[in-house]
């Protein structure tokens, strides 16, 4: 979706928002939503509540965790797949400058996110733009600048960005079934429901995620980008989500009434004197080289090298700390967008 897609989506459904910084926990070869119980899943860069193994199923269990979440009542846990620099054999991994999850549209929402909701967004298995849920809103763009030249919106960019400075969007479900906990994104397809999902589901907060990278690590480039996922290409860029909202501050999320603007979530969590850590050390690996063998031995379909040259032999760094920085740079592209749109509208109007 380009910039302009982006602002006027923003412009007609804005709302109250919250936003969670959350610094890196750690990463690991696990996914207790789409692969519970094995320890054969592409790499994952996990976020908020470290308490989270292949078998992780409640939201108790992400309460009881070491936060890495800026909220103290928000033990969520988020996760993504990892992004490697690619040189040759070589898979760098490069961890977030910083992570985000916003929480949009509190305004439209009916009710609140249960205890033990789970979701996934975004496609895993996608190799081109057509795969790629355009109501996922997926993009990859340089937030500095940089990355001239025409792609798909999911699409790394195809020259070097500047500062390295690289971002991605992704936007998750705004539906869910209370029955089922299926999950689904609200539209005008369903426009006969005074909510716009499907029927038999409630309006939910749509969650969004904003990542930020600094891919200096991965070199210079003009054509392919010199990056991977684990899960594969850039469209394959996916999220997962446990809920770990403390009840009370769940509840507190929906009280947001002010449209367009920034709310504070209160509750009775308070902040923790502690540091994140694997809680599962013994099992499982953050070595894409042992996770790809690993995946392999299960049969599972090893991500196969996206970058021209490259192999599946790989050498690993160990992962950085993440420092916060906010989505100044997003609003503002956003908003010159949305400028444009006015400018073309009072030119129509002349003509």
């Amino acid at each position: 979706m380009s910039f302009l897609t982006t602002a006027l989506v923003l412009a007609s459904t804005a709302q109250a928002y919250h936003q969670i910084n959350a610094k890196v926990a750690f990463r690991k070869n696990i996914d207790p939503i789409v692969q519970p119980g094995e320890y054969t899943s592409h790499m994952h860069t996990f976020f908020g509540s470290d308490q989270v193994t292949v078998n992780t199923k409640t939201s108790a269990e992400a309460q009881t965790g070491c936060n890495t979440n800026d909220n103290p009542n928000d033990l969520s846990i988020y996760w993504i797949p990892t992004l490697y620099g690619v040189k040759g054999g070589d898979r760098i991994p490069i961890e977030p400058l910083s992570f985000k999850a916003y929480y949009n549209n509190i305004g439209d929402a009916e009710v609140t996110f249960p205890q033990d909701f789970k979701v996934v967004a975004g496609n895993a298995d996608a190799t081109s733009q057509a795969d790629v849920d355009a109501r996922s809103r997926l993009e990859w763009f340089c937030n500095v600048g940089g990355g001239q030249g025409t792609k798909d919106a999911s699409a790394f960019p195809t020259s070097t960005c500047d500062r390295g400075r690289l971002q991605a969007i992704l936007t998750f479900q705004d539906c869910f079934n209370p029955a089922t906990m299926a999950t689904a994104y609200s539209g005008g397809e369903h426009r006969q429901n005074s909510n716009w999902c499907p029927t038999g589901m409630k309006r939910i907060p749509q969650l969004r995620f904003s990542v930020r990278y600094d891919v200096s690590a991965a070199g210079s480039w003009n054509g392919v980008a010199p990056l991977e996922l684990a899960s594969g290409p850039s469209y394959s860029f996916h999220g997962d989500f446990i809920n770990g909202w403390l009840p009370e501050a769940a509840e507190n999320l929906m009280a947001a009434t002010d449209k367009r603007e920034w709310q504070p979530v209160g509750g009775p969590g308070r902040a923790q004197a502690c540091t994140p850590a694997d809680p599962d050390p013994e099992n499982g690996t953050s070595d894409w080289a042992e996770s790809v063998r690993a995946m392999e031995g299960a049969g599972n379909n090893a991500v196969a090298p996206t970058v021209p040259g490259a192999t599946v032999e790989a050498k690993e760094t160990p992962a950085t700390p993440a420092t916060e920085e906010d989505d100044i740079c997003y609003r503002k592209r956003a908003l010159r967008a949305m400028k444009r749109v006015s400018r073309i509208a009072r030119l129509s109007v002349r003509i």
